[in-house]
């Protein structure tokens, strides 16, 4: 709002301080899991950016320029770490190439389904294969474990190119799905959501101390992942001709689970309840 309507550019400094404002609020908050970065334009292309006060790198947000946001927090009962990249002006075509193909790589990965002791670098591929159909990657890995109430980067397991990491992916592993883009001196595009592996089978779910039931000769039991992170995704950065129908029939999915798990958090009225049921209309795919 105070960029779109008020037209007042807002610096990286001020929205760390505003989210971790917001995030302090909630109910059980111990501190932020790891520092904010807030990149605007060319600092999104900066991996590990942290915006201060005084440098010549600090920005400014306006709708000229897109803004790379990875925060989380540190509560009671678990650890959150999240990206997701906004434009509140008019993105360029290339932007939205690069965009959508990030997301194409996000649901790849999420979308995913496994047999058991598979390790996570086979699943790297899937994260990457829209951006190399184009020529392009990122240099960074796609998913490190996650702790609950304990480390944001937590081993053993990951999802990544270094196939030197052989640690098998199992039920109840939490792990971060955050394909990217990043041109230097330009921007940069990440989409992170938090992901929890499960059976896909629910038999297959016992307790530890029972024997899963046996498979049938040449069976395999499978695995899958639970969504975690529920914030939208920016439907006008994406290029639906890009899109399969099964990706966009993802994106409404995701966008209807946001829906009913956020908005009874929210006072009817309210402007995060506009904005949340604006967010979360199915994409318009009449542009296909």
């Amino acid at each position: 709002k105070t960029i779109v309507t008020e037209g007042r550019s807002v610096s990286e400094v001020e929205i760390d301080e505003v989210l971790t404002g917001y995030r302090a609020k909630q109910p059980g908050f111990v501190e932020v899991s790891f520092p904010t970065i807030a990149g605007v334009g060319p600092n999104g292309a900066i991996i590990h950016y942290r915006a201060q006060e005084g440098t010549d790198l600090l920005r400014s947000l306006d709708k000229s320029n897109p803004i790379l946001i990875d925060s989380g927090g540190q509560y009671t009962y678990g650890t959150t770490d999240v990206t997701r990249t906004w434009h509140f002006g008019e993105p360029t075509d290339e932007f939205v190439d690069n965009y959508t193909r990030v997301l194409k790589g996000n649901i790849g990965v999420d979308s995913m389904v496994f047999p058991q002791n598979t390790p996570g670098f086979v699943l790297d591929v899937f994260a990457r294969k829209a951006l190399w159909e184009a020529g392009r990657d990122y240099g960074h890995g796609t998913g490190h474990g996650v702790g609950a109430a304990l480390n944001v980067h937590e081993g053993p397991h990951s999802i990544s190119p270094r196939w030197a990491n052989k640690e098998v992916m199992k039920k109840g592993m939490v792990v971060s799905n955050e394909p990217g883009y990043y041109e230097d001196g330009n921007f940069g595009i990440r989409i992170e959501n938090l992901l929890e592996v499960a059976y896909v089978d629910p038999a297959d779910d016992v307790g530890e101390d029972e024997e899963p039931p046996e498979k049938p000769a040449g069976q395999k039991t499978f695995l899958k992942f639970d969504k975690l992170t529920m914030i939208p995704i920016q439907k006008n950065l994406i290029d639906v001709n890009l899109m399969t129908d099964d990706e966009l029939d993802w994106l409404d999915s995701y966008h209807e689970e946001v829906m009913g798990k956020v908005a009874p958090l929210l006072e009817e009225g309210s402007e995060a309840m506009a904005w949340l049921k604006k967010s979360c209309e199915k994409i318009d795919r009449s542009g296909r």
